[in-house]
């Protein structure tokens, strides 16, 4: 399996891989592996499910998240894929997510791991696609999928035992950390990105008081409501900025990109907003909502 191969429509196939070429300056572990015939024991290998979201919005949420991956001793590949299907699903469109289930399968079939940087796709993936399906064949087959399925951090920290380098420029700052439902919930994400971040840069990430509120974004919820949804993220906002942190850190950007939102809006300029692997990896570009 080719790890040049990308995403179908975004930036990931177009410029990912050459750009960790030729800014990193680095082969690929992929390469390295397979240039090291004495390994005796393979390294896994992992399929990047990237999202939607990170591939169309955020790439660099896919690039650090490959880098994290890579520096973990992991073989990492981007195979052909879309939606997880969720948006879908949570509208009653079964058979729609079901044929879309089928093809993310039939594509991650050849790796060891298939690791998704969002609880939230992450839990369509593990929890949700083998209920599509009602024959015991095809039910079997997702089931089985379902077990190599990791959000980010977890397989990062609970498979890998990953030790990041600790070498960012903001690890000095204080950082406050969203906990999105989807991953918390259905997931049980939560020492997990702190563990990693405590690793990092021995920080212990403040929470806001109202951690165990959604911020609103909820896929579909934040267009159907969204009178409701400006409120929920009114009151996060409100609860990060109480925290005096410089940093707010998460590990779903489309919740992220929600608070960050409604920061800009407000007019705050701190906390500047990552997703966790961005932190976790060096990355000091422009922050979430903030120009090039």
């Amino acid at each position: 399996m080719s790890a040049t191969r990308g995403t179908r429509h975004g930036l990931l196939t177009r410029a990912g891989f050459k750009w960790r070429t030729r800014y990193t300056g680095r082969q690929s572990v992929t390469e390295e592996w397979l240039m090291s015939a004495e390994s005796e024991t393979p390294s896994p290998s992992v399929g990047l499910f990237a999202t939607c979201a990170v591939d169309l919005l955020r790439p660099s949420v896919g690039f650090a998240a490959v880098r994290l991956l890579e520096d973990a001793g992991c073989r990492v590949c981007v195979p052909e894929q879309s939606c997880c299907g969720q948006v879908a699903y949570n509208s009653g469109l079964r058979e729609d997510t079901a044929r879309l289930a089928r093809q993310v399968i039939r594509n991650f079939a050849d790796v060891d791991y298939v690791v998704v940087p969002s609880g939230s796709c992450a839990s369509m993936l593990r929890n949700h696609y083998p209920a599509l399906f009602d024959a015991p064949s095809e039910r079997g087959v997702a089931e089985t999928f379902a077990g190599r399925v990791y959000e980010l951090t977890t397989f990062l920290d609970e498979v890998m035992d990953y030790r990041p380098r600790p070498a960012a420029a903001e690890s000095d700052l204080g950082i406050a950390y969203h906990d999105s439902c989807a991953g918390l919930r259905e997931l049980g994400i939560r020492r997990q990105p702190r563990r990693l971040l405590e690793r990092y840069s021995n920080c212990h990430p403040l929470d806001p008081d109202n951690r165990e509120e959604c911020c609103g974004f909820g896929g579909t919820f934040c267009m159907k409501f969204p009178e409701i949804a400006d409120r929920m993220a009114a009151d996060k906002a409100a609860a990060v900025i109480d925290t005096d942190a410089d940093l707010l850190l998460g590990g779903d950007l489309t919740c992220l990109v929600h608070i960050a939102g409604k920061l800009h809006r407000q007019g705050h300029q701190a906390p500047r907003v990552r997703h966790v692997a961005e932190f976790l990896a060096g990355e000091t570009g422009p922050a979430i909502g903030e120009e090039e």
